[in-house]
């Protein structure tokens, strides 16, 4: 006869894995099974708009330039292109590389370092542009990007866009690893298009109607989904749109460990910032709360099932234990275990995995230091950083399939 104990220890763990399991894998099956269902085309046009590039960057130089001329490279008329970039303060050679450009129409602003949200802010009401294009500094784009993109916004109900992410594909199982994670972001993100909409746009390009610009409130973390939303909520719709590509470069897992903490923290920031996101008047909660606040609490719940576990009855204790061992055991070795032997291609996952849960406990520094603490620069291998974004490169993370 068990214990009241060890039937509520049962109890905890039982609904700490159920959660997990939801959020893992229950909610993307769901999501999956609605939007094969879905009916919720866009319309798409052919009309070329007026579009204004605003680029905040801090620090750019290794970028800057191949940034800029991928953005010339489009295939869309130069004419209707107006090019912003705000220097955040940076203390490198960006200031000077985007002068160099000013003789092809490109033109700088200078700010004091306070992060990319006073850069917006100070940058976007000097633009003119129907189409408001959000640029980070370090992405290249297709050639067509930018008009596929446009494309989506024939439809009136599309308030705002991004194109896919393909990660250049990575030489260590480290870098192939973090970019698992886009590959499961990616394809939540097409789903919830054909659903209705995402729950923001990437940092690194959102396209969106100038007219819906709202300023950020000082500190905001999460500008792509902070102003998306405010569109969502006047009843437009927030895309993914796969026939427009974006290339980015594999990142280190101390990096991807940053990330994830800035990005969670401003999960936590939204719920203050947007409280009617847990309202009736978000037509995608079920989705919003599954999608986005299910993977927060995930860390929550690895921890309750390890408490849960000492009190469980001998023979279930014997085996959680004995299984969250060999779990966390494989993340531990993982650092240890060298790239091309095949163990590896387990370890590396669960390391990354147990990295990025730490992270969303990490998250909630947010509420006791300045949240532009937590922007930190991304890492790379030292021959990354030097690496073209060419359409013909190798990737291993491509959506829109």
């Amino acid at each position: 006869m068990w214990s009241l104990t060890q039937i509520l220890s049962m109890a905890v763990f039982a609904l700490a894995c159920a959660v997990t399991f939801y959020a893992l894998i229950g909610y993307p099956l769901l999501l999956n099974w609605v939007a094969k269902r879905a009916d919720n085309p866009v319309r798409k046009d052919d009309k070329l708009r007026t579009v204004s590039f605003v680029i905040a960057v801090y620090n750019g130089e290794k970028f800057l330039e191949r940034k800029l001329r991928t953005i010339f490279a489009q295939d869309y008329p130069r004419e209707l292109m107006e090019i912003l970039v705000v220097s955040d303060g940076s203390t490198d050679r960006t200031d000077e590389i985007a002068r160099s450009f000013a003789d092809q129409g490109v033109k700088f602003l200078r700010v004091p370092h306070g992060g990319k949200a006073a850069a917006l802010n100070a940058g976007v009401p000097l633009v003119r542009g129907e189409i408001l294009v959000l640029n980070d500094v370090r992405q290249t784009l297709d050639r067509d990007c930018l008009r596929n993109v446009i494309a989506c916004f024939g439809d009136p109900k599309v308030g705002a866009v991004s194109p896919q992410t393909i990660i250049v594909q990575g030489e260590t199982h480290e870098e192939i690893s973090t970019s698992l994670y886009w590959r499961y972001e990616h394809w939540i993100r097409l789903r919830l298009t054909r659903i209705d909409s995402t729950f923001g746009t990437s940092g690194a390009f959102t396209a969106m109607r100038r007219a819906l610009w709202v300023p950020l409130p000082p500190g905001t973390l999460l500008d792509d989904v902070f102003v998306p939303l405010k569109a969502f909520f006047r009843g437009y719709r927030i895309l993914y749109e796969p026939t427009a590509t974006m290339y980015d470069l594999p990142t280190v897992l101390q990096s991807e460990f940053r990330r994830k903490v800035r990005l969670q923290a401003g999960l936590y920031q939204m719920l203050k910032i947007m409280p009617e996101l847990l309202s009736r008047r978000n037509r995608m909660r079920v989705h919003f709360l599954s999608a986005k606040y299910g993977r927060i609490v995930i860390p929550y719940c690895m921890i309750a099932a390890a408490l849960a576990t000492i009190g469980l009855p001998p023979y279930w204790r014997a085996a959680a234990a004995c299984g969250q061992v060999l779990f966390y055991g494989l993340a531990a070795l993982d650092g240890a275990v060298p790239d091309g032997v095949f163990l590896k291609k387990l370890t590396s996952p669960i390391r990354t995995f147990v990295v990025l849960m730490a992270a969303s406990l990490a998250a909630v520094r947010v509420y006791f230091v300045p949240p532009t603490s937590l922007w930190k620069d991304v890492s790379y291998r030292p021959s990354v950083a030097e690496q073209a974004h060419p359409p013909e490169t190798k990737v291993t993370s491509r959506t829109g399939v």
